[in-house]
């Protein structure tokens, strides 16, 4: 039996919130360069980490990364919260934009790993709003991004 799928939501919110990074080309196509993130890290499309000299792709290869790392993250999601597995759709889809966006590692040694498989859904509320800061600064888009994954936990 397989376990869940990535679900539509965090599709939308990993698009909304990482942006597709493009330039028009002289064939007049729009590619995605290699960037760095406000993390420091290398990444292409929709926050593919990838090499500085990754040639440039297009939105539907920025899609397609995008659904395999996302596919990855819900792998490592379900390794260390189990519980959402089973609970509503936004839930899933709000942690595993997370899980992609600040890493499974991260999500692994976190208090907000404790909090969600405890099921303390308040808790994991404050837990989502410390998760705003990058480069040892707060980032507005972080703030969003959190704001938008607690709307998600209870659909």
């Amino acid at each position: 039996m397989r376990g869940p799928k990535v679900p539509e939501a965090a599709l939308e919110l990993a698009c909304r919130f990482e942006g597709f990074h493009a330039v028009h080309g002289a064939d007049g196509g729009t590619r995605a360069h290699p960037y760095r993130c406000p993390g420091g890290y290398w990444t292409i499309g929709y926050g593919h980490r990838c090499a500085p000299n990754h040639p440039p792709i297009t939105k539907a290869e920025a899609r397609a990364y995008l659904q395999a790392d996302l596919e990855q993250a819900l792998t490592a999601l379900l390794t260390s919260c189990p519980v959402v597995a089973d609970g509503p759709p936004g839930r899933l889809a709000a942690l595993l934009d997370f899980t992609f966006n600040m890493g499974a590692a991260r999500l692994a040694q976190s208090t907000l790993r404790q909090r969600v498989n405890a099921g303390e859904w308040e808790a994991v509320v404050h837990e989502l709003r410390r998760w705003v800061y990058a480069g040892g600064r707060v980032l507005p888009g972080l703030v969003a991004r959190r704001e938008a994954e607690i709307v998600l936990l209870d659909d």
